[in-house]
């Protein structure tokens, strides 16, 4: 397991933006995908979006398509999530993950996950 550190999140109002950021241990990119996976109350955890310092972009769920935005810095070994025209619906946890197989966005294959961060959409 590696330890993830997730930052961000908050309240937004309906439209606006807010940015995640995880950092994983020196040479976690290297050997595990990344991904941004959410929980909204009363549901099951979802993949929203998935990258890997070898494939880039390797998923994006389609409720966040053009709004959401992965990234990756590899010097700091840390991943971002943009998050633009927020929606109620996007309210959720948002967890950072790494992910055995970096061409994979599935929570089946995930080896660790960050803490939790809560993102709320309301006015």
């Amino acid at each position: 397991q590696v330890q993830l550190v997730e930052s961000g999140g908050g309240l937004v109002q309906p439209g606006g933006s807010l940015n995640l950021s995880c950092q994983a241990p020196e040479f976690t990119l290297d050997h595990y995908g990344m991904g941004w996976f959410r929980q909204a109350p009363g549901k099951e955890r979802e993949g929203v979006t998935c990258v890997s310092k070898k494939d880039g972009i390797t998923y994006v769920a389609d409720s966040v398509k053009g709004r959401f935005t992965i990234s990756m810095d590899a010097g700091k070994n840390t991943i971002y999530l943009r998050m633009n025209s927020l929606r109620s619906e996007d309210t959720a946890v948002y967890y950072c993950a790494a992910i055995f197989v970096p061409t994979s966005c599935r929570e089946s294959l995930v080896g660790s996950w960050g803490q939790g961060t809560q993102v709320t959409v309301a006015s």
